[in-house]
């Protein structure tokens, strides 16, 4: 498919300004184009504290618009924020180009990038939830057979269906990732039930999640530049320094106005913050948006109910950023790419993450040898060994029975 030329288009209000810089904002719809093989050609921007009801822009900025889509052969418009079906007709009316906004294109992105079946379930439902109420405003949409960014993806096919069959499609979707969610709740329990800790990856998107994982479990995740480059979740087994074992989960990445549809389409894979022992909140620390960018994670991660989670902010890419950094016991500054403040990471995962063994080796006296038998209930033997001067034991022991055992500690 042949590159999209495209324009960008937004509103100022002070609400905006005060929240965050509308150059970050509007830079980052700009990677998110050119994540799904746009090329920007311009931006424009309205000063304004509400979008018009009809047209989103006021009329003599939708005309200014008009004139940049002739004369740059643009074919592609995406604005910055959700448009109502009638306003993507009436703008799409006036301009004769296509136009999408935000989510569309983010839904976009998230199709190309689904890989596993659940991915592409949760993709399709996202896409077919957005686009149901959105159906008598999207004529020249749901006629347009041709491709192009903002129609890719599982939905494409079902784009001339009316909204009965759409309902039906979602039913079904919804079933079948209820069946998903039954079977990742089964594998939590198991892993619940063999006492498997985990530690989930969460952040930003591309603040270096995988890149992250792929340094500490040599685990081949791909790691592009890109918004979005990983969608479905990864889980890799990581040794942490005191030999416990580990689970290391890999999770899609959040972004600013991050559709709320999303959100519930992929509650099933976010759901693995919810139940983690610890969350790695990782944040691109090169980025002057930083801190934006680790208070949106953090209110998504609010909004999941992972508030009384141990959390670590790993300050991700300190090697662009210069400088030195202190780290703390909730704040860490690392280059996965360069393996900077790898090995500290993985110590305070190590204090963080709540013991539920404690390897013990013990000497346990024959006249004691009850003692020796209460190992197996209070913990996994390891290794045993008969010596004439007592049972020697390598054992892990449940936490709150380490007490038990301490004045036997070799």
């Amino acid at each position: 498919m042949a590159e999209e030329r495209a324009i960008l288009a937004g509103i100022i209000s002070s609400r905006t300004i005060n929240e965050f810089s509308d150059d970050a904002t509007m830079l980052e719809l700009a990677e998110l184009a050119k994540t799904a093989g746009a090329e920007v050609v311009a931006t424009v921007l309205q000063p304004k504290e509400a979008p018009e009801v009809a047209t989103y822009l006021g009329s003599g900025k939708l005309r200014e618009l008009k004139e940049l889509c002739e004369t740059n052969d643009i074919n592609l418009v995406i604005f910055d924020d959700e448009l109502t079906g009638s306003q993507q007709k009436n703008i799409e009316d006036e301009l004769g180009v296509r136009v999408i906004d935000r989510s569309t294109l983010i839904l976009d992105i998230f199709a190309s990038r689904a890989m596993s079946k659940e991915g592409k379930l949760q993709v399709e439902l996202a896409q077919l939830k957005y686009m149901l109420p959105r159906l008598t405003g999207m004529g020249h949409s749901l006629s347009r057979l041709g491709g192009g960014i903002g129609t890719r993806g599982p939905g494409e096919t079902k784009l001339e269906s009316d909204r009965r069959h759409i309902r039906t499609r979602i039913s079904h979707l919804l079933s079948e990732l209820k069946e998903v969610e039954r079977r990742r709740s089964y594998k939590r329990d198991r892993r619940k039930k063999d006492n498997v800790q985990t530690v989930s990856l969460v952040g930003y998107t591309n603040a270096g999640k995988s890149t992250i994982m792929n340094y500490l479990t040599q685990a081949g995740v791909l790691a592009e530049n890109k918004l979005f480059a990983t969608l479905d979740t990864t889980s890799r087994a990581l040794t942490l320094p005191d030999g416990r074992e580990v689970l290391l989960i890999d999770t899609v990445g959040f972004i600013r106005k991050l559709p709320h549809h999303l959100i519930n389409a992929f509650k099933s894979t976010l759901e693995e913050a919810v139940y983690a022992d610890v969350i790695l909140n990782v944040i691109d620390f090169s980025d002057p948006e930083h801190e934006v960018h680790r208070a949106v994670s953090e209110e998504i991660l609010n909004s999941l109910g992972c508030s009384s989670i141990p959390r670590i902010n790993v300050y991700n890419k300190c090697d662009l950023a210069g400088g030195k950094y202190k780290s703390n016991e909730d704040n860490i500054y690392i280059s996965a790419a360069t393996g900077e403040g790898t090995e500290e990471l993985l110590k305070l995962i190590t204090i963080k993450i709540p013991y539920l063994y404690k390897r013990m080796d013990l000497m346990i006296p024959y006249d004691k040898s009850a003692l020796a038998s209460s190992v197996r209930d209070d913990g996994k033997l390891i290794a045993e060994e008969y010596l004439p001067e007592g049972i020697t034991i390598t054992a892990d022991i449940e936490g709150k029975m380490v007490h038990k055992y301490e004045q036997f500690r070799i």
